[in-house]
């Protein structure tokens, strides 16, 4: 049961990373630069650094729960036999 824990945990935080990096990547693909003041370069790298996260945070959640959900599915099946 602990160990459960432990290897979702590690699922969790990859895939985390995964999608942030999946979504820094795709993001750079977006000419910000048109709609962002001269002279802002720190602000605009931060705007791109916390869309990669908002973004690849809600992609991986979506995943997490959508493959904890089929995880769950079984349980129906035990749920209506009786």
């Amino acid at each position: 049961m602990v160990n459960d824990f432990g290897q979702q945990a590690l699922l969790s935080i990859l895939s985390h990373l995964v999608f942030i990096g999946l979504a820094w990547w795709a993001l750079q693909a977006v000419r910000l630069d048109k709609l962002i003041r001269s002279n802002h370069v720190f602000q605009a790298r931060l705007l791109y650094i916390l869309l990669a996260i908002v973004i690849g945070s809600s992609v991986s959640n979506f995943f997490l729960d959508y493959y904890q959900r089929s995880k769950q599915l079984p349980l129906i099946m035990q749920y209506i036999q009786m």
